[in-house]
C-alpha cells in the first residue's frame, strides 16, 4: 500500500490551497474513479482532499438556467424534475451510464473529470502517453476495438467514457470554477476538455488546485426536444461503443437549430457543429439525418480494430435524431 494523506475541507479556500500548494494532491468527492486507479497504482496522490462538506450540493432552479452544483450525485441529478422536464437527454445520459449503487456516489464534477477507461491507460506494464508523457501509446498498434475515431493523435486514441458530458456537451453548459487565485472562472463546457495532441497527459484546461462549483444549464427549445442513444456491448453497467445526445428546435417539420454530441467514439466528450450545420434549416427526415451523420463523420480517422465505430456512429446518430423525432410526433 502506497501511504497518502487525508484532509476533510474545513473551506472552499483550504481545500483549494491544500491542492494547489502540493502538486501530488487530488480533490476528492465520490471516489468513483479516483480510488480505482489507485488501486491500479495509476494514480499515486500524496494527499487527498475530501471536498464533500462543501456547500456544493444543491440544485437551483432560476430564471434562465439550472445551477448544478459539484458535489450533486448522478443519482439525484438524473432524478431532479425540472432536470427531466426541460433537460431529458442529461437524466438520459445519467441513467445509461454505470450501476445504481455508482450513480448514487458519483458526483457531477467528478463525472466530468473521469478519466479514460482505456485498458493501456489503466495497465501499469503498458506504455501510455497519457499516464506518463513520453512513454508512448500501446493502443495505437494493438487491441484497439473500444478507442476513438474522432479528435485523435499519433500519441493518444483514448476514449472519453463519460455519458453525462456528452450531453453536457451539447447543451451549452458553462462550468463555474473557484481559482488558486480566488477569482471565478466561467468555462463554457465544450473547451473544458482539451484534446490530446502531442500532450494527451493534460486533459483540460482547469489548473492544479483549481475546482468546479457548480455547472450552470441554460434553458432552451433544443435542450426540451432532447434524447440520448447509447449503443454498447451489454445493456447495464457498460461504456459506449458509440453514443448521440441529440436536441431539435423544430418549427412544423422544419429544423431551426440542432444540437448534437457524441460519445465513444472521441477523444473529448464531442460537439459535433458539422452536423449541426447539416441539420439547421433542413427538413426533419432521415435523408437530412443521413447527410449530418456523413458530416459528423468526415475527419474520422480508424485503427486496425475501431473502423467500425465510424458506421456504428452515423448509424446511432441517426436513430437517436428519428427516436427524438417520432417522441415529437406522439
Amino acid at each position: 500500500m502506497i501511504p497518502f494523506e487525508y484532509v476533510s475541507a474545513g473551506s472552499l479556500q483550504s481545500a483549494i490551497e491544500s491542492v494547489h500548494l502540493d502538486p501530488a494532491a487530488s480533490f476528492l468527492a465520490g471516489g468513483t474513479t479516483l480510488i480505482d486507479l489507485m488501486k491500479l497504482d495509476v494514480m499515486s496522490p500524496r494527499k487527498l482532499v475530501d471536498v464533500n462538506g462543501l456547500a456544493f450540493d444543491s440544485i437551483e432552479v432560476l430564471n434562465e438556467s439550472v445551477q448544478v452544483g459539484a458535489n450533486v450525485r448522478n443519482s439525484d441529478l438524473a432524478a431532479h424534475l425540472k432536470i427531466r422536464e426541460s433537460f431529458p437527454v442529461l437524466s438520459e445520459a445519467l441513467l445509461a451510464g454505470a450501476s445504481a449503487q455508482i450513480r448514487n456516489m458519483a458526483s457531477t464534477a467528478g463525472n466530468i473529470l473521469q478519466r479514460t477507461r482505456c485498458p493501456y491507460f489503466r495497465d501499469a506494464q503498458t506504455r501510455c502517453n497519457k499516464r506518463q508523457a513520453g512513454s508512448g501509446c500501446d493502443a495505437l498498434n494493438g487491441v484497439n476495438r473500444s478507442h476513438a475515431v474522432l479528435g485523435t493523435s499519433e500519441a493518444c486514441i483514448a476514449t472519453h467514457p463519460s455519458d453525462m458530458c456528452v450531453a453536457l456537451a451539447m447543451l451549452d453548459a458553462v462550468v463555474v470554477t473557484q481559482t488558486p487565485s480566488g477569482r471565478q472562472r466561467r468555462i463554457l463546457f465544450e473547451d473544458l476538455h482539451v484534446l490530446p495532441g502531442n500532450t494527451p497527459a493534460r486533459e483540460t484546461v482547469l489548473q492544479h488546485g483549481e475546482l468546479i462549483a457548480q455547472i450552470e444549464l441554460p434553458f432552451s427549445a433544443s435542450s426540451q426536444r432532447s434524447h440520448y442513444l447509447k449503443v454498447r456491448d451489454r445493456a447495464s453497467y457498460e461504456f459506449a461503443l458509440a453514443s448521440a445526445a441529440v436536441g431539435l428546435e423544430l418549427e412544423g417539420s422544419l429544423i431551426r437549430a440542432a444540437r448534437i454530441g457524441l460519445g465513444g467514439v472521441a477523444t473529448k466528450p464531442w460537439r459535433s457543429k458539422e452536423a449541426e450545420a447539416a441539420l439547421q434549416g433542413k427538413t426533419a427526415e432521415r435523408k437530412t439525418f443521413l447527410v449530418a451523420a456523413e458530416a459528423a463523420f468526415a475527419t474520422a480517422q480508424a485503427r486496425k480494430h475501431n473502423a467500425y465505430k465510424i458506421e456504428l456512429g452515423k448509424r446511432t446518430l441517426v436513430r437517436a435524431l428519428e427516436e427524438l423525432l417520432m417522441r415529437n410526433e406522439l
